[in-house]
Order: C-alpha cells, then sequence, then structure tokens
C-alpha cells in the first residue's frame, strides 16, 4: 500500500530527504507522498524510512491505494528497472 501524510503533518522537513523513491514533495499546505513512485522503501530498506523519521506519526497507508508486497515490488521495478 502506498503511504498517505495526514493533515497534521508539521512539516518538519524530516520526511522528504529520506524517501529512496523521491516520492516526497511539499504540496499546497502539507507534505505529500506520490501514490504512483512509493513502495514503502520495498527493495531499499526494511521499513518505510519516512515513518521512521516523523516525529508524530502522521504517515500512515493510503486506503486510496491498497497494494500488496508483489505490487509494490513491481512497482520498484518499473521505477528502476
Amino acid at each position: 500500500m502506498a503511504l498517505l501524510i495526514e493533515h497534521d503533518c508539521i512539516n518538519c522537513d524530516m520526511c522528504e530527504p529520506e524517501c529512496p523513491n523521491k516520492a516526497i514533495s511539499f504540496g499546497a499546505e502539507i507534505y505529500e507522498i506520490d501514490a504512483e513512485k512509493c513502495t514503502e522503501c520495498l527493495g531499499h530498506y526494511d521499513e518505510p524510512t519516512c515513518v521512521k523519521v516523523c516525529p508524530i506519526s502522521c504517515i500512515i497507508p493510503d486506503p486510496a491505494h491498497p497494494e500488496d508486497e508483489q505490487s509494490l515490488l513491481k512497482k520498484f521495478e518499473r521505477l528502476y528497472g
């Protein structure tokens, strides 16, 4: 499942530089995650680094983009194939 940054984001700038896929960027008000690029760090790390560094735990699985490990792996291969 791609990840989602909730509206209680404090724009601390911790998540964006941690994303190996460059899926995180600053949106209109808060940081946003591009679901087409988010692999939950599969292929890079054991766990999503954005979740790991978020000081307020506002990054959650995106219910609008349900994906299993195999589809995340296919996305990784498409990005880096």
